[in-house]
């Protein structure tokens, strides 16, 4: 229940239509619950334009924008990332973003500066994102939808006391039920969450 250090990941079979707003609404909706996107991926190998799309969009929402040099090269804006920027949960209009080595790249990266809470990819390619749902182990994962429905009440659980990124959490007696643990995968098609 500590840390949010969620991602999305942008690959190059995104379709710019659902990664824009699906991102702004990632970061911006509310930027300090635990859910909001603290660091945006983008597939090396996506289109410039498809860079400076998602970087422009963030800027122009009023999130500041720490990124490497590819981001930087986007929108003159953007200032230089330093190391602490990844794996950092800023909780607030603040973003870090990267370029990855695709799908690969981006799973990487998560697995080490992130923190197995909720983590999505946007693409249009139904293998890379079965893989993606299948390799990222958080508690949340998620196919074209923004990371702020990382929520028990979305999730129709009712009020919401956390959300555990932890898999072994009982103490006592053990049984089966105690034994297992869950992985909520969620396949949108640009859903964001109203504010």
């Amino acid at each position: 229940h500590l840390e949010g250090i969620c991602h999305t990941y942008v690959d190059r079979d995104a379709d710019l239509a659902i990664a824009i707003p699906v991102v702004v609404n990632a970061k911006m909706r509310r930027t300090g619950v635990c859910g909001a996107t603290e660091c945006l991926l983008v597939d090396k190998n996506a289109t410039t334009d498809l860079m400076a799309a998602l970087v422009k969009a963030l800027l122009d929402a009023g999130c500041e924008v720490h990124g490497d040099e590819a981001a930087q090269k986007a929108d003159a804006r953007v200032k230089p990332a330093i190391p602490d920027d990844y794996g950092r949960e800023f909780l607030d209009a603040v973003i870090a973003v990267k370029t990855v080595d695709g799908v690969d790249g981006a799973i990487a990266h998560i697995t080490e500066y992130g923190s197995q809470h909720t983590d999505a990819i946007i693409t249009n390619n139904a293998e890379t994102a079965e893989g993606f749902l299948k390799k990222v182990d958080s508690a949340i994962v998620l196919v074209n939808a923004s990371t702020q429905f990382a929520d028990g009440g979305e999730f129709g659980f009712g009020a919401e006391i956390g959300i555990a990124t932890g898999k072994m959490h009982a103490r006592g007696p053990v049984g089966v039920e105690q034994l297992t643990s869950f992985k909520y995968l969620v396949r949108g098609n640009g859903q964001t969450r109203p504010v």
